[in-house]
Order: structure tokens, then sequence, then C-alpha cells
């Protein structure tokens, strides 16, 4: 996470340094990203950058946290709209990511995330569905809100624990494809196929008959 002094910046300066930092990573996958660039982009000084962020890494995975946290929203509304049905929503979600994602002006950087994929990349990803694993039975973060709106009674699970097992497989499900959609040069419809044939086949492991 940025440090505060970053939180503390007028929004005009804020936003124009993660817009250097979006440019950059763009560019270029993590690794090769240069500080320099962004800090030459934004118009700060190099030295400005670290009263901001510990390093590049503190940066990348912030933008990609801001990133993944608008499309938090839409998959909520989805899951409300459609009676807590999660595999409708993580479909919606899947479908609307895909389209967003074949926009190469507007997110380049996200497309180049899926394209050198990391554990820390992944976990970036899935962390803002799932929030953190349950401790004593207690479900944190965003699936708690996830459980308040599925109705549990259709699901093969019992409790906590293992709902959060299961929200770990189907996210782990949907990054998956995506990933695969881009490694594999695969078109919207045959990534859409892949994803769905998946998806039924957990619905079918998972719904009480």
């Amino acid at each position: 996470m940025p440090k505060v002094t970053f939180f503390n910046l007028p929004d005009e300066k804020r936003n124009k340094l993660m817009e250097a930092a979006e440019k950059e990573f763009s560019r270029v996958p993590l690794s090769q990203a240069s500080i320099s660039n962004i800090v030459k982009s934004a118009c700060v000084a190099r030295g400005s950058f670290y009263q901001y962020f510990e390093n590049k890494e503190d940066a990348f995975y912030y933008l990609l946290k801001l990133q993944t946290e608008k499309r938090r929203g839409y998959f909520f509304s989805t899951l409300e709209e459609n009676g807590g049905d999660i595999f409708i929503a993580m479909e919606r979600l899947f479908q609307m990511l895909l389209a967003d994602l074949s926009n190469e002006d507007n997110l380049k950087f996200l497309q180049n995330a899926l394209m050198n994929v990391t554990h820390e990349i992944e976990d970036s990803f899935t962390g803002l569905f799932i929030g953190q694993k349950p401790v004593g039975g207690t479900v944190e973060g965003s699936i708690d809100r996830i459980s308040g709106l599925i109705d549990s009674s259709k699901l093969n699970i019992t409790g906590d624990q293992e709902f959060f097992h299961v929200m770990q497989i189907l996210t782990s499900v949907t990054f998956r494809n995506l990933v695969d959609k881009f490694s594999r040069n695969l078109s919207n419809e045959e990534a859409k196929e892949n994803f769905r044939i998946e998806m039924e086949l957990l619905r079918k492991g998972l719904y009480k008959s």
C-alpha cells in the first residue's frame, strides 16, 4: 500500500502519478518497469517517489487493486440482481472483464499483468473478492458480503470455512480463464465457452439435487 504521504497529495498530483505508473506498467512487465520513466512522466523528483511508495512493486499492486475494485461493485450488483446465484454472477463478471480487456487502449495494464502472471498477481485478484481466510469460523472481507447474498441452503457446503474454499475455487477458475484468453490467444467466444463448461461442472458438483 502507498504511504500516508501519497494519500495526502492533491487529487490532481496523485492521479497524475498513477497515470504515469499505469503507462509504464502497460509498456513492459513489472520486472522491466522503470521508476525513472514513471517520475519523468509524472514530473516529480525520483526521491519523491519513495516518499509515496516503498518501491515499484508497491505502486504496481496498488494500481492493480484500484483496477479490480472498479469491477467488484459490478459483481455485487449482479449477484443481487440474480437472486444470489454465484455462478451467474461469476459468468457475468467474466464476460464483462473480457469486454474490458479486449479494449487495448484502456486496459493494456491489466492485459500485461495477465500475460506475465505471478502468484502475487493472482492473489491480488482473488483476494479482492474473497478477503482473508476465515479465522475461528469468522468470514472476513468481501466474502462476508457475498455469503450474505447467497442462499447457502442450495449448496453442498457446511459453514464459512467450506464457503471460503468454494469462493477460492471459483475465483481461481475465473482468473485462470482470463490468463488463458491471452496466453493462448483465444477469441472471446472460445474463452466464454471454456469458462461456461467449467462453471457448469462446478455447479453440478456444488448444487444440491
